[in-house]
């Protein structure tokens, strides 16, 4: 699995926003964030008025595949994604989001669903020319160096 394409899907997600329930609402967007295809956890907390999202998990198909890296060569582990989600309406937020193969920089909407996943739309300039991605909460731990197993996964958030 690419780590890299995990992450870069981040950065296309979304259909429209949807009003969580109140069990949702009120634990909010911030926590660990199991990525849709199960290629990386990402820590999103509040930053002020705004929200802020890292890379703290990278799924690594062997424990010697050495962890992905950025435009400039920097570990993805600790890879600041966002910190501009401003509140725009009742569990919506838009900001920017950046993409870590090449350092373009694409607008973003995240939102809470009912179900408790978090939706997140990237795009250029107009919401219509993107895509969405969910992610789902992830209760397991996250190693300091951020590398997971799939299994590591697997036991922290079951089977697909």
């Amino acid at each position: 699995m690419s780590h890299v394409a995990a992450v870069a899907a981040l950065l296309a997600a979304g259909l429209g926003p949807g009003s969580a329930g109140a069990e949702d609402a009120a634990s909010g967007p911030a926590g660990l964030w199991l990525t849709q295809d199960r290629g990386g956890v990402i820590a999103v907390s509040h930053c002020g008025a705004h929200l802020c999202a890292r890379i703290v998990g990278i799924v690594l198909d062997s424990p010697t595949e050495p962890t992905p890296r950025d435009v400039t060569g920097r570990s993805q582990c600790d890879l600041p994604l966002f910190s501009d989600a401003a509140p725009t309406g009742p569990d919506l937020w838009r900001g920017h989001i950046r993409d870590p193969r090449n350092g373009s920089i694409w607008d973003m909407q995240i939102w809470l669903n009912p179900n408790g996943t978090l939706s997140m739309r990237g795009f250029l300039g107009v919401s219509l020319l993107g895509r969405t991605e969910t992610w789902t909460r992830y209760p397991g731990p996250v190693p300091a160096d951020c590398r997971l197993s799939p299994a590591d996964v697997r036991a922290a958030a079951g089977p697909r």
